[in-house]
């Protein structure tokens, strides 16, 4: 079968240098007795040496004509290609133990795949691929970095991630515009954050709205111009120089104020 054509619409960089495939396949090592899910896995070129090192592996393409290309050529993954949108999979129904994800991942949705691994963490231990360097970046940079953001603090707070190498453009066809690079997310060992979640995530999205303000000047759109606690010294800081726990601090201050305030009205 002749090989599958590159679709700009998908985001589609197909990968082509093995070893580094096998490189990124190494980075669930460690994981051989759980169930893996690749993410849209084109031609199979990450999905081979999966398959070789023995994992109990599915997948999920959306080009049908990728779907194809991998029913004729990986006859041992029949019944475990799934013809879909992982942005839209109930992951819990197809997998009801916990399950490694990992792929090449379509660059435009990147973020949005991380954030439906944080919607499944109790069932996701290990995450791991290969993306664009800059997104790579910002999701493994640690407080005081240029580059941590929003995404930093919510998959931190649930995954310890770290940035492993860096990828040129040239084995990729086609070539990206940008730098790509392999990332592994692994859930630590936090059961609950102490605090709202969803009104975590307002508060650290709040914060880097106005990334280069103190917070006392970034969070009035939550908290308003008159909040007692801005004589904090937390509130004299930027959103960057945040770890994971002072954002949860925060959040529990917040929360506390609006509930003052909600009171006396």
């Amino acid at each position: 079968m002749k090989p599958v054509r590159p679709k700009k619409a998908l985001g589609q960089h197909f990968l082509k240098d093995l070893h580094i495939a096998e490189r990124i396949a190494d980075t669930l090592t460690s994981y051989k007795h759980l169930p893996v899910l690749e993410i849209g896995p084109g031609m199979g070129v990450l999905t081979r040496p999966l398959l070789d090192a023995g994992h109990d592996l599915a997948v999920v393409e959306l080009d049908l004509e990728s779907v194809a290309y991998l029913e004729e050529n990986f006859p041992s993954l029949k019944g475990r290609i799934l013809a879909d949108d992982f942005l839209r999979l109930d992951l819990s129904a197809l997998f009801p133990m916990p399950f490694c994800v990992i792929g090449n991942y379509p660059y435009n949705i990147s973020s949005q795949i991380f954030f439906k691994v944080l919607e499944y963490r109790d069932l996701i231990p290990v995450c791991s691929g290969m993306l664009q360097k800059e997104v790579a970046e910002r999701l493994a940079a640690g407080p005081g970095s240029r580059t941590y953001g929003i995404l930093s603090v919510l998959l931190q707070a649930w995954y310890n991630v770290e940035y492993l190498f860096t990828v040129n453009e040239d084995v990729f066809d086609p070539p990206p515009k940008v730098k790509s690079a392999v990332i592994r997310a692994v859930r630590n060992n936090r059961t609950e954050l102490g605090c709202n979640e969803a009104l975590f995530k307002t508060v650290v999205k709040t914060a880097f709205n106005q990334r280069r303000k103190t917070l006392r000047n970034s969070m009035k759109p939550l908290l308003g111009k008159d909040c007692p606690d801005y004589h904090l010294p937390i509130f004299d800081k930027r959103p960057e120089q945040l770890s994971v726990e002072q954002f949860v601090e925060l959040t529990l201050l917040t929360d506390s104020h609006l509930k003052t305030t909600s009171n006396h009205d």
